[in-house]
């Protein structure tokens, strides 16, 4: 079974001797949480007690108790470090103040349980975090695939990438492009909205929120202002909503609303954002248009090949520490600037043999501090976009 790079990073944490911090997989649904759990637990020379809040019919706040008065028992009064895994705890009633709870008395006691934390729906377990455990715990982030995970594990060419994304639960779906579409919606689109989204916050217009993310899956690597998704809404509310559902969409890891690139935040809060899918997968699975012809097309493959830069600079800004925006002033645009305190790079997209960098040279006039990397084309000192999907193309000097 193939084994992503986080796996060794959990086993490094959880081996620390001094390291009481909890440690905690997030990541969008389907991207392969437990199983790097469970592979990372085989590799540790500990003892380890694993339960899963899907097992009991009422994953109780009292359940909780119960398995982690179990993990401090097998320490045998503290003579040796005991690991407690607990997947889907999101689904536990109540689970962060009784997560807290347990964790600040061990820290008291000087209990010797390493805590490992997983759960398949993203949102609910960062909105947990945020409100009650800041300061005891360390992310172990599981993001989309990358292309060099999918060749390497699946045998993807780059078009296989671009169409089918990262969804590793997919992937033994797409000899068949019509029951890869219904398991990507059904399995994954579906669950993400109803059950993280919709559950978890007050959503006054589900009927809204869907077609919210399917406006965000039709445009994405677009410019879209919004007032212009008022307009394009039947239901449509008003820009605070929108804004704030997006941002939902944003943390479950499907949609974000990339702000454009300016020296004062008050103008990027205000700016019109462009619209960004997490993974190339969400794009072909609401599309009626087939494989074929989305990447047959110029346009539309161009739209894809944009939207897998961006979503790779999506996966790539967490762990390498920088913020990502688009820019644009009258007719001169850059389609990506990632931003790491005060190191910029401007990313310019071709889809074809494009070779204008009007866009580039006007920012880059502005900013002549920053790294220009023209990803695709014809133009001179251009990368490959295999090259840059495979991660090979540094960001910043």
């Amino acid at each position: 079974m193939y084994e992503r790079g986080q796996v060794e990073t959990i086993v490094r944490r959880i081996s620390e001797r001094e390291n009481p911090l909890m440690q905690v997989i997030v990541g969008p649904r389907q991207t392969g949480k437990s199983t790097m759990l469970t592979q990372a637990l085989a590799k540790v020379d500990l003892e380890s007690h694993v339960v899963s809040a899907d097992d009991p019919l009422d994953p109780s706040p009292e359940w909780l108790r119960t398995e982690w008065q179990q993990a401090r028992n097998m320490t045998r009064g503290n003579e040796r470090s005991v690991v407690l895994a607990i997947d889907e705890v999101q689904k536990v009633r109540q689970w962060p103040g009784t997560v807290k709870s347990l964790w600040d008395a061990d820290r008291r006691t000087g209990a010797k349980v390493k805590v490992l934390l997983s759960g398949s729906s993203s949102l609910p377990l960062r909105k947990g975090l945020e409100d009650s455990l800041m300061g005891r715990f360390e992310l172990i982030r599981s993001p989309h695939w990358s292309y060099a995970e999918c060749r390497d594990a699946f045998g993807y060419s780059l078009d296989d990438y671009l169409y089918f994304g990262g969804y590793p639960g997919a992937a033994r779906l797409v000899g068949d492009e019509n029951r890869w579409t219904a398991y990507v919606r059904d399995s994954i689109i579906e669950p993400t909205i109803s059950q993280d989204v919709l559950a978890l916050e007050d959503v006054r217009k589900p009927a809204l929120m869907r077609t919210i993310f399917r406006l965000g899956s039709v445009y994405s690597a677009q410019e879209l202002s919004y007032n212009k998704m008022l307009g394009q809404l039947q239901d449509a509310g008003n820009t605070v909503t929108i804004a704030h559902y997006l941002d939902l969409l944003d943390k479950a890891g499907m949609i974000a609303a990339l702000p454009k690139f300016d020296a004062k935040e008050l103008t990027r809060r205000r700016s019109s954002p462009r619209l960004m899918v997490y993974d190339t997968a969400l794009m072909s699975a609401v599309s009626d248009k087939g494989r074929n012809r989305i990447l047959g097309e110029g346009d539309l493959r161009g739209r894809m090949v944009e939207s897998s830069v961006g979503a790779s600079l999506l996966a790539r800004a967490p762990e390498e520490g920088f913020e990502l925006f688009w820019w644009r002033e009258g007719n001169d645009e850059v389609d990506f600037v990632a931003q790491k305190g005060a190191s910029l790079a401007a990313v310019e997209v071709k889809g074809g043999a494009e070779s204008s960098q009007s866009g580039m040279a006007m920012f880059l006039s502005r900013h002549p501090e920053a790294k220009r990397i023209i990803v695709g084309g014809s133009s001179a000192g251009s990368c490959g976009l295999e090259e840059f999907l495979l991660g090979e193309v540094p960001l910043f000097f």
